[in-house]
């Protein structure tokens, strides 16, 4: 009688949720915490676009709302095998270098981008770099992860950060590279790992007003090998940066590795304009 009855009640509590849990459950219960927790958050403070300025609601990403998401341009082959560009229309030779790259006289193999740097992607940079926004970074992984020309592009790589000078890093507290680094290398999995052996050593003025023979000189020996930082010639080396623009910061990156004994070398960026 005492066997029927502790079943019985071992059913009920079962279905009322308060008695023993699988194992699969048990271990997922930080997650439907995590996501009750981003429920009630969305409704108290609803996410905003940090495109448009509009509230999120449904659509995959969660800082960019369902109607500016069509507006990111996920780059996919052909594109420039030196920036990553997209090539439009048809075209004969899919490993050649377009216009925008020529002169450039580039220190590494190829180099992808993920999406042009236009519209809510640009506004995705500019939240984490300029703003403190490294909640974005969860739907930069989301769109690192459909994108399967970067992620089996980089997979099994040592993945370097273009990196700061330490007084902008001390200013900003932190390098936007290097966190979109690190959600690559999540994205990727493998043993796609992160290594900063970069250093910025000299304080260069900002760039942005810069056509590409100005940029060359204000880099010129702004980059060295990190202290301590050794190359191993036998790895894949995969340089990461969050725009390409003229090529000559990654470049200029680029020879330092070459110098110092990268064999294999690549580049990577999240937009490209």
């Amino acid at each position: 009688m005492n066997d029927g009855g502790e079943a019985i009640s071992e059913r009920t509590a079962r279905r009322s949720g308060s008695g023993p849990t699988s194992e699969s459950e048990a271990v997922d219960a930080p997650g439907v915490a995590r996501r009750l927790l981003r429920g009630l958050a969305d409704v108290v403070f609803p996410p905003v676009c940090v495109h448009c300025g509009g509230l999120v609601e449904g659509g995959r990403l969660r800082y960019v709302c369902a109607p500016c998401e069509p507006l990111i341009h996920l780059v996919h082959p052909p594109h420039c095998t030196t920036c990553g560009s997209p090539f439009f229309g048809e075209v004969d030779d899919e490993g050649r270098m377009c216009p925008h790259c020529e002169g450039l006289h580039p220190q590494y193999g190829e180099g992808r981008t993920l999406t042009l740097f236009k519209g809510p992607a640009r506004a995705l940079v500019h939240a984490l770099k300029y703003h403190h926004g490294q909640h974005v970074l969860a739907d930069i992984e989301r769109l690192v992860r459909a994108s399967s020309s970067i992620t089996d592009f980089i997979r099994n790589a040592v993945l370097v950060p273009v990196p700061l000078h330490p007084r902008k890093q001390r200013q900003r507290t932190y390098n936007q590279t290097m966190l979109l680094a690190e959600v690559l290398a999540k994205a990727a999995g493998g043993t796609t790992r992160v290594e900063s052996v970069l250093q910025r050593v000299v304080d260069t003025p900002s760039q942005t007003t810069f056509d590409r023979k100005e940029r060359r000189a204000n880099l010129k020996n702004a980059f060295a090998l990190a202290k301590g930082a050794t190359i191993n010639p036998s790895s894949p080396y995969i340089l990461v940066d969050d725009v390409f623009t003229t090529g000559s910061t990654l470049n200029s990156c680029a020879g330092v590795l070459r110098r110092a004994g990268a064999l294999k070398l690549d580049v990577v960026t999240f937009g490209h304009g």
